[in-house]
């Protein structure tokens, strides 16, 4: 009993922080209430059932790959680009944090494909997943997964992943020089060589 009034009690909070964003003045929200005066209908109905018709989508719908993706990138760019060009810090850093999250997820997605194409609802988990990495809230995944994971695993392994990187660098390099020697080499035996027998 007390843990279902304690979720009807998040619940009822997330109703109240979504309905008073979906009144703070921008596009969307215009939008929103444009539908509202013409249907009748709250715009945090509105706002749910299309997050529920997302969801539904999510779960069984053709292209949920592609939507899923599309929701974990659009907005994350977007907000990305505001925050460049804003002259607060914080939501650089707080960006940032989602990138590099976004980035490791989508390394270990790359090499486990094969395992999670046999999870049911796959695509709506990582949707409600990459949401929750960037929502506007103290409990933001992004924030705690690279806190509690990410940043001590790499700043326990620094300076190897900073020897690696120049070895690799130096190998780069390397390569390189021997190819622009060889593109050298090739064009100068073809012109001497080609003038050799006119």
């Amino acid at each position: 009993v007390k843990m279902a009034a304690s979720i009807s009690q998040h619940f009822e909070a997330l109703k109240t922080r979504l309905d008073k964003v979906l009144h703070e003045k921008n596009k969307l929200n215009d939008v929103l209430e444009k539908v509202e005066q013409r249907t009748g209908i709250r715009r945090l109905y509105i706002a749910l059932g299309i997050i529920a018709f997302l969801s539904l989508y999510l779960m069984i719908g053709y292209g949920a790959d592609f939507l899923c993706n599309l929701i974990g990138f659009l907005y994350p760019a977007y907000a990305s680009v505001k925050a460049i060009e804003s002259r607060n810090k914080d939501d650089d850093t707080k960006w940032l944090t989602y990138w590099v999250v976004y980035s490791v997820f989508s390394l270990l997605e790359f090499f486990s494909d094969m395992c999670l194409f046999w999870i049911p609802l796959y695509w709506f988990l990582k949707c409600v997943f990459l949401v929750w990495c960037f929502l506007p809230v103290p409990w933001n995944g992004s924030h705690l997964i690279y806190y509690k994971f990410i940043r001590p695993f790499i700043l326990r392994n620094q300076d190897r992943i900073d020897t690696a990187l120049d070895e690799a660098r130096d190998a780069v390099n390397e390569a390189r020089g021997l190819a622009e020697d060889f593109v050298t080499d090739e064009f100068v035996r073809k012109n001497l060589g080609g003038s050799k027998h006119d």
